[in-house]
């Protein structure tokens, strides 16, 4: 999916009559600018800095934090050797409303329950109905040791869904972004790739 048709994903969800839980991303006069940070693991302070581009919703992007995350984290990420940056893509609505909740459990949380979101994809985002992906979105906050109103006021806060587009929007255009995942290595673009390539690309940046 090219950054023309997030934008169009985007205009859709915005125009979309939204059931309750679910938030509007309707421009509000002037809103005061709202800053949605990066998250981040690993050491600030490394001359290695890899980021990563992903949406909940992508099946790529679940198979690489099953079968790569692990490893990097514990290779790379744990011991402080790198800095690694997370970037939220949004595909679609549920991957938004995801994030919302991701972030919703705060800093400490957020990796954990992206952990979730990644391992349980399937079964959370695997309706058409969006009331049961919310519905399903709640019961993993809930699981996360958030309750339900403050999962209903994060789910229903426009002004912080459209702050967290804005920022999807400029960061992708900003690094090029067409597809997740994606993996920008110390401002170096590289496409979906397995642990050893990663690895590999980690060691020699690490060398210099």
């Amino acid at each position: 999916m090219n950054r023309r048709e997030f934008t169009a994903v985007m205009a859709a969800a915005a125009g979309f009559g939204m059931a309750p839980a679910m938030p509007l991303l309707a421009q509000t006069a002037e809103p005061e600018a709202l800053v949605i940070p990066d998250m981040i693991l690993g050491n600030p302070d490394s001359k290695v800095v890899l980021t990563e581009y992903a949406s909940f919703t992508c099946p790529h992007c679940a198979n690489f934090h099953s079968a790569v995350f692990k490893d990097l984290k514990r290779d790379y990420i744990d011991n402080g050797k790198i800095k690694f940056v997370y970037r939220e893509v949004y595909f679609d609505r549920y991957g938004l409303w995801a994030a919302m909740v991701a972030r919703c459990g705060g800093e400490m949380r957020y990796f954990g329950i992206a952990d979730i979101l990644y391992s349980t994809q399937k079964e959370w985002a695997g309706s058409d109905d969006p009331a049961t992906v919310v519905g399903n979105l709640k019961k993993i906050g809930l699981t996360a040791g958030m309750d339900e109103a403050t999962l209903n006021a994060c789910l229903n806060d426009g002004p912080k869904a459209q702050a967290m587009v804005e920022k999807y929007q400029t960061d992708t255009a900003a690094d090029d972004i067409s597809s997740t995942p994606s993996f920008v290595l110390n401002g170096v673009k590289h496409s979906n790739m397995g642990y050893a390539e990663l690895a590999k690309l980690l060691d020699e940046e690490l060398a210099k």
